[in-house]
């Protein structure tokens, strides 16, 4: 009664398989509807986005400072780039020239 192909078989491994497919059947459909409810956000928010309209451009004196905080530059190189952005004369009287402009000996 019980040997290969009998009932054993037709009840436990048939009831096996409805559980099996109904589970993939159920992960299928979730799989679907996330699918389409992603694809319908993705495109929502792709329509709404401005390009180049993400951030502000940045302020030359906030970048100054925080190249200063990092230790990028020291305090002489700040306050020459920084006396540069305001337009005064950098260096007027003392021989100096600005930043990036002394002639390579």
């Amino acid at each position: 009664m019980w040997a290969e192909g009998g009932v054993f078989d037709d009840v436990v491994l048939g009831k096996r398989s409805a559980v099996v497919g109904w589970l993939l059947g159920a992960i299928g459909v979730v799989a679907f509807w996330g699918l389409i409810i992603w694809a319908i956000w993705y495109f929502v928010t792709s329509l709404t986005r401005h390009p180049g309209h993400d951030h502000p451009p940045a302020d030359p004196r906030r970048v100054l400072d925080g190249r200063l905080a990092r230790g990028e530059i020291d305090a002489e190189e700040y306050k020459q780039l920084r006396d540069l952005m305001r337009g005064d004369e950098v260096g007027a009287g003392n021989g100096r020239s600005p930043v990036g402009t002394a002639e390579k000996r």
